[in-house]
């Protein structure tokens, strides 16, 4: 009974995070897992968000060399080699995504074109880490779990009293409106991975929250 619990739990979380497009992608994929190389299947994405902001407040142009991934830095450069034809593009990461299934990158169309993935929608590929872009010296993202928005100080510091006794760095995110104050209880996390694991358990005692990417 229990595991049933904890599925419906899981899926509950995984419907509220992934229903929003500031959000942060339910799967756990680390940066590059066993060095700077990721195997995985590339999208592309085109018109539909042409024009449109991506995650890091850019203007997404399709026909520049851009793609969205879960959790790479922004500014990092790849190399995208597409493994069904060898073809390969360069590619800054300015967005976040993609948010189906286990696809690793979404490629802009102007990436894709240039590895001829463009018709069949998909492709295997390998991501690379350009050598003259290491990790350590990009901004790595900072994440937090919102638990609870306020209009009322009070009452967020009442939440945030009751957190604190189970969870470390929480804290209020003051959001002001030309009408309103708004007072957001979040917990600080350092990973993507750690952000999941407190909002699972938040979701087990009954709270509905978001998992954020602190700007």
């Amino acid at each position: 009974m229990y595991t049933h619990r904890r599925f419906a739990l899981q899926k509950t979380l995984v419907l509220v995070l992934c229903g929003v497009g500031i959000l942060t992608s339910c799967a756990r994929t680390r940066y590059f897992p066993g060095g700077n190389v990721q195997n995985g299947i590339a999208s592309w994405y085109g018109s539909d968000f042409h024009g449109k902001r991506t995650s890091n407040k850019e203007i997404y142009n399709m026909y520049d060399m851009t793609a969205a991934h879960k959790t790479l830095p922004f500014g990092t450069r790849c190399m995208v080699t597409n493994l069904n034809n060898g073809r390969s593009a360069v590619v800054r990461i300015n967005d976040r995504g993609p948010f189906v299934g286990d696809r690793i990158i979404d490629l802009s169309y102007a990436a894709a074109c240039l590895i001829d993935m463009v018709g069949p929608g998909t492709a295997p590929v390998r991501v690379d880490l350009m050598k003259d872009q290491p990790l350590r010296d990009l901004k790595l993202p900072v994440y937090s779990v919102q638990v609870g928005s306020f209009i009322y100080e009070d009452h967020a510091r009442d939440l945030k009293s009751r957190l604190r006794k189970k969870f470390k760095n929480v804290y209020i995110a003051e959001y002001e409106t030309p009408s309103q104050v708004y007072y957001r209880v979040r917990i600080k996390a350092k990973t993507l991975e750690t952000s999941q694991k407190i909002a699972l358990k938040l979701c087990e005692d009954g709270f509905k929250v978001l998992i954020l990417e602190e700007d």
